[in-house]
């Protein structure tokens, strides 16, 4: 594994698919998936794209916090944008360092985090997004 690994990096091919990978501008606006199956949103009308959004009982302002709580204890996060209603953080990948995005956003009146977790760059995420977004899940509503 490590020689293929050293013969990608020096064959340039990490540079030409991380170059790929621009930072988006996000703001919780557009919830939406592309058709790659590297993606999930609380408002995607397909089931292959559909995750529940996070509900709560307790004030927003508590929900938030126990929200940002549970993102931070993945591993390799970078907050990238916070305020009372929306949190953006990117998480990479342990080895070639390919970029997520996560974000929530507050729906004060459904007493809910509508949140969409996509990957950057590539066609599959092998269900990495999903599994992400029900860990995170699982430790907010601890």
């Amino acid at each position: 594994m490590k020689q293929i690994l050293q013969r990608l990096m020096t064959s340039g091919f990490l540079i030409a698919l991380t170059s790929c990978a621009s930072q988006p501008e996000l703001d919780g606006n557009d919830m939406s998936c592309p058709d790659s199956p590297n993606c999930v949103s609380s408002l995607a009308s397909d089931s292959a794209h559909f995750i529940a959004p996070l509900a709560f009982k307790d004030q927003p302002e508590a929900a938030m916090e126990r929200l940002k709580a549970a993102l931070l204890t993945e591993k390799r996060v970078t907050l990238v944008k916070e305020q009372a209603d929306y949190l953006h953080a990117e998480i990479r990948s342990l080895i070639f360092r390919f970029v997520d995005d996560v974000e929530f956003t507050l729906d004060i009146e459904e007493k809910v985090f509508q949140v969409r977790s996509f990957s950057r760059v590539g066609y599959s995420d092998f269900g990495v997004n999903r599994r992400r977004i029900e860990r995170i899940r699982q430790r907010f509503q601890k």
